[in-house]
């Protein structure tokens, strides 16, 4: 099934709390739901499955959920769910921890009784939830334990990438094919299993595969974050990873694009995307060459026409006359889902069943 989505907008304003606790309750695990914010509830949800991993979006109005040893026995998908708070603050009380989660990622075991208060004075609530089958984990049960209702960082190293590949899986899924989406339903599961081995000090544990993926996520972070540098060459990048030129052209061996294919089209798309800008500011062709580390005026104008077929003094004088000069060429890059810096945005598209979640 392909991406889906639902608002509670679509529901009388007030039956929206009940649509939205029955859905949960029914279509992800058992629980009970409650709000104080009943009158004036809102919910919108979008899912996914991703092979063995079903991913969700949720923003909605604060609440309390509750799942008992009653609700494990009526049904339980056991899984481990991994929520990212990209909004308010989410409350996890589990297996005898309570942690307060705000921005980052939080482990629970669908199998053992747990609540979560989730909260934001300004706004709904917004998280992003993965429910991974325990058997797909490659970590021993008992550790892993270790890591439940504790606080992963979502901000800094293995954590900060597979949170920025979720959320730009979330922003790109709507315009993903199906097939193309169960087929990164194994690169999930090899960020998910380098994460939480990086957080227990186990990286030698996952499988090699899981390893290099975290790796080339690594590398493609850098590289987003390095564009503006004329030196961020194959030869920098390998350096910068303790990796050899080898060891870094073999990450890419699956992939459409080379490393320095992948330089040198992220650099074009930023570049296209800032001469199109109508805000003010240095927009010169000069200038925007150089912000992207592009070594020369007529290295950079070559190779902008070669991949999107104008100049850019064009594009730039077509988009400022609403033309849009070459809108639309960087399509040529074919890819459902963009390097993990960018599409950050949590998005929804429309219509749908809920995928995961226990809010």
């Amino acid at each position: 099934m392909g991406w889906s989505s639902v608002s509670a907008a679509v529901v009388p304003a007030e039956d929206r709390f009940e649509w939205f606790r029955e859905a949960v309750s029914s279509e992800v695990m058992p629980l009970s739901i409650s709000t104080d914010h009943a009158a004036g509830f809102h919910a919108d949800i979008a899912g996914v499955e991703l092979g063995p991993v079903r991913m969700a979006s949720f923003a909605y109005s604060p609440i309390v959920a509750r799942r008992s040893a009653a609700h494990v026995r009526q049904g339980d998908p056991e899984d481990y769910q991994l929520t990212l708070v990209s909004g308010g603050s989410f409350r996890l009380s589990h297996t005898g921890r309570d942690e307060l989660i705000a921005g980052d990622m939080v482990l629970a075991d669908t199998s053992r009784p747990m609540t979560t208060e989730c909260v934001r004075a300004d706004g709904p609530v917004r998280a992003v939830v993965l429910q991974v089958p325990r058997s797909a984990v490659p970590l021993r049960p008992e550790r892993v334990d270790r890591l439940l209702a504790r606080r992963i960082p979502a901000r800094r190293g293995s954590g900060a990438i597979l949170s920025g590949f979720l959320n730009t899986l979330v922003g790109q899924a709507p315009y993903c094919a199906e097939e193309e989406l169960a087929g990164l339903g194994p690169m999930v599961l090899d960020l998910v299993g380098a994460c939480l081995a990086h957080q227990l000090g186990a990286l030698d544990e996952v499988p090699a595969d899981a390893r290099a993926r975290l790796t080339l996520e690594r590398v493609l972070a850098f590289i987003e974050h390095n564009l503006g540098d004329p030196d961020l060459t194959p030869r920098l990048i390998a350096e910068r990873h303790n990796l050899s030129l080898r060891a870094l052209y073999a990450l890419f061996e699956d992939r459409p694009e080379s490393v320095a294919a992948t330089v040198r089209r992220r650099r074009l798309e930023r570049s296209h995307a800032d001469l199109a800008r109508r805000d003010p500011g240095d927009r010169s062709v000069q200038a925007v060459a150089a912000r992207w580390g592009f070594s020369s005026h007529a290295v950079f104008s070559r190779a902008f026409r070669e991949w999107y077929g104008v100049t850019p003094s064009e594009h730039r004088a077509g988009a400022e006359a609403g033309a849009g000069a070459g809108a639309g060429a960087g399509a040529r890059t074919g890819a459902c889902v963009a390097d993990a810096s960018d599409g950050q945005a949590v998005g929804a598209g429309q219509g749908t069943s809920v995928a995961t979640g226990a809010a």
